[in-house]
């Protein structure tokens, strides 16, 4: 099978959702040594926003393009083409701001594609995703799930994967980090536990 992991948070070693999206992927090579992992960290190589250069790359014959339309159109292509590939895709999303980190959605923009990932019928829209698996590590420094201030977080992507076709959707959830060492400790803990003896138990 074919993994693809998306880090997103831009603080580096001191990321919660960084440390448990990896525990992620060592279970899930653990329970299928055969597990092709493809890597992506969207702070240290952050793909560019959504523009009007990238729709009018999209809509300009390869040579006719200049150098930033060809750019954007090869970054399109490669994104896609490297989720569409996978069996299963483990996202580690941090809340900033009762939302996202701009650049996960950055990568979304790339992969929610009319006539690629969805398509629009008589009958509305059609998810083309059926069938992969997504784990998302949701961290945050309040609690949120099931809070109006988390409908922009995993509201957010429940939606977004849903309406690409994808309902095998799991979190690992690491809330109140920021509510002291005790609270934190136990939300580490508790995601740890998760992954470690639910995630793959029936693997």
């Amino acid at each position: 099978m074919k993994l693809l992991h998306i880090d997103s948070s831009i603080l580096g070693d001191n990321s919660a959702s960084r440390l448990l999206s990896g525990e992620v992927v060592k279970a899930w090579q653990a329970a299928e040594p055969s597990a092709v992992v493809t890597y992506r960290d969207l702070a240290a190589d952050a793909i560019s926003h959504f523009s009007g250069t990238t729709l009018v790359a999209a809509g300009t014959a390869a040579e006719l393009r200049d150098a930033a339309q060809q750019h954007e159109a090869e970054l399109s292509a490669s994104t896609l083409a490297e989720f569409l590939a996978a069996d299963a895709v483990v996202i580690a999303a941090p809340m900033y701001n009762f939302t996202i980190p701009t650049q996960l959605k950055a990568w979304i923009d790339r992969i929610a594609v009319a006539g690629q990932t969805f398509r629009y019928t008589e009958a509305g829209p059609e998810g083309l995703c059926g069938g992969k698996k997504v784990v998302i590590v949701s961290t945050s420094g309040g609690l949120h799930a099931g809070q109006a201030t988390g409908v922009a977080h995993e509201d957010y992507l429940k939606v977004l994967f849903g309406f690409i076709g994808i309902t095998d959707i799991e979190f690992v959830r690491a809330h109140g980090l920021a509510y002291g060492d005790e609270v934190r400790g136990k939300a580490m803990n508790d995601a740890q536990a998760q992954i470690s003896e639910q995630l793959f138990a029936a693997a």
